[in-house]
């Protein structure tokens, strides 16, 4: 049953929609023709509210919906390949042009969070935001060292909010599973609680800077990204101070071709980027979305926001670059037989069919740039193919899903001429001969060597140990086999006498029988 707190935000929702006018959209789509007359009801069709185009109805909607909602529309505004470009637009603005909350409130949850006032904390101070997004906004500041920083505030009661779009979002997977059957296969409330740990960790801004400097010493000193520094010292669960970077955001194309930017190194450096991440590193950035990258020109990237990031387990890992090597190299056989091994669909699938279906749906797009890929209808025919073979989805694998779509999405919008197979497909083989090479056990080998330097004065008591276990085993065997053979006999000595007795007593009972006839008395 759907809790009070639960009903009221699902009228909230329902109410903001109507009042942007979004109940039109819904009401003239195929699946509610039927009742459209419905729209005579709405407030917005006598007031006439629905005048602004539909893509800024979309995202003021999404905003007055709060941060969910916003995280949502960002992930949309990545692929603008899939949208309409009037929404597509409207979209973008959600990456960091998010209303901000006041100064004033920004300047007390900093100075509650410092335990000083601002210009104890700062030498200069921006109370004007260089950007606002849905979790947090951006203030420019000076320290007392004459350093260039950022320091990003967590929007006020922003919990609450997310706690109870959680709580709904629980409530409609629970009744998609319990009335949707693809809904269980899909594994919705699995997925939704990997979302809310995704979300709420995001909360939580000593974290993030945390992941922000395990990223920055992963790619110390690299060419293709830079991470900027924190300062810790200013730095607490709502508040972060940063290392200001100067840079061009990817998503402003117009900007990166007047400043003569390496389009096609920038395509080829963003998936580098996410498998060295993933498949190196075992730890990424799962919130790229453009308004969190900029281009320092020609061809290097800057990276913020590190609030959602994601790892995989060893097993995931090693089947997830086993699957996209066995792809890159068109062994869809391999490919099947992985899927069937890791779990991922049921183990009675036939190999040979769903290997022709997986072929079916691959084989068309390669050696095609992106351009020339409808990846709408791959995620269509892919979705198509897992209903057919009872695919269950990861929610481990969920994040990785989506970070690959952005990555996509943003090398879509730099170099549409990339062929993302071949720009993968080298990295994955050299990783599988550092991971799984010759070369690479023996380094594994070295690395346990000292573990078994140190065991080696104990080999011969492990031995000796091992040795009179087997002794004393051996013992106890032989001392149950001689146990058993008694229990045999005395097994056998008591099934002769049973039969001897239920002999004897067949026998009498036979002859009282006889005598007891009539006729045969003498």
């Amino acid at each position: 049953m759907i809790r009070p707190k639960t009903l009221m935000r699902l009228i909230h929702i329902n109410w903001v929609m109507m009042f942007h006018g979004l109940d039109e959209i819904v009401l003239k789509t195929r699946l509610f023709r039927a009742i459209r007359f419905l729209a005579y009801c709405s407030p917005n069709y006598w007031l006439g509210r629905t005048t602004l185009p539909r893509g800024v109805r979309i995202r003021k909607t999404l905003e007055d919906l709060g941060p969910i909602y916003v995280k949502f529309g960002q992930t949309l505004s990545t692929r603008k390949d899939l949208l309409p470009e009037d929404i597509a637009e409207e979209l973008v603005k959600l990456q960091d042009k998010v209303p901000p909350f006041p100064a004033e409130t920004a300047r007390k949850i900093i100075e509650q969070q410092l335990g000083q006032t601002l210009g104890e904390a700062f030498a200069e101070f921006n109370p004007t935001p260089l950007a606002s997004a849905s979790v947090a906004q951006v203030h420019t500041a000076q320290l007392h060292s004459g350093e260039q920083v950022i320091v990003k505030v967590l929007r006020p009661d922003i919990a609450g909010k997310i706690h109870s779009d959680v709580a709904l979002l629980f409530e409609f997977a629970k009744l998609a599973e319990r009335f949707w059957p693809d809904a269980r296969r899909l594994r919705a409330v699995e997925i939704v609680a990997e979302f809310e740990k995704t979300i709420l960790d995001e909360l939580d801004l000593v974290r993030e800077a945390a992941n922000a400097s395990a990223i920055r010493s992963n790619f110390k000193n690299s060419e293709m990204l830079y991470i900027p520094e924190i300062h810790w010292p200013l730095t607490r669960r709502k508040v972060l101070v940063m290392e200001r970077i100067y840079g061009i955001p990817v998503g402003d194309i117009d900007a990166l071709r007047k400043g003569d930017a390496d389009f096609k190194k920038l395509a080829e450096r963003g998936v580098e980027i996410f498998f060295t991440q993933v498949f190196r590193d075992n730890f990424f950035h799962a919130d790229m979305h453009p308004g969190n990258i900029f281009v320092q020109l020609p061809d290097k990237y800057l990276a913020v926001d590190f609030g959602i990031v994601g790892s995989l387990s060893d097993t995931d890992q090693r089947y997830l670059a086993e699957n996209f090597l066995a792809f890159f190299n068109h062994d869809y056989r391999r490919v099947a037989q992985m899927h069937i091994e890791s779990g991922w669909v049921p183990s009675t699938t036939r190999v040979e069919e769903f290997e022709a279906a997986i072929r079916a749906v691959c084989e068309p797009i390669f050696e095609k740039p992106l351009k020339d890929i409808s990846f709408g209808l791959l995620l269509l025919r892919l979705f198509q193919t897992a209903r057919r073979f009872d695919m269950v989805v990861q929610p481990q694998l969920v994040l990785l899903q989506k970070t690959l779509l952005n990555i996509e999405g943003l090398g879509r919008q730099l170099y549409p001429e990339l062929d993302l197979w071949q720009t993968a497909k080298p990295f994955l083989e050299n990783w599988f001969k550092e991971r799984m090479g010759p070369s690479a056990k023996l380094k594994e080998l070295l690395a346990k060597l000292p573990e078994i330097t140190e065991q080696l004065p104990e080999i011969p008591n492990l031995v000796l140990h091992a040795l009179q276990s087997t002794a004393q085993m051996q013992q106890q065997i032989q001392h149950h086999q001689r146990e058993m053979v008694l229990l045999r006999k005395q097994l056998k000595s008591n099934n002769r006498r049973s039969l001897w007795a239920i002999l004897t007593a067949a026998a009498m009972i036979s002859a009282a029988l006889i005598l007891q006839l009539p006729g045969l008395n003498y």
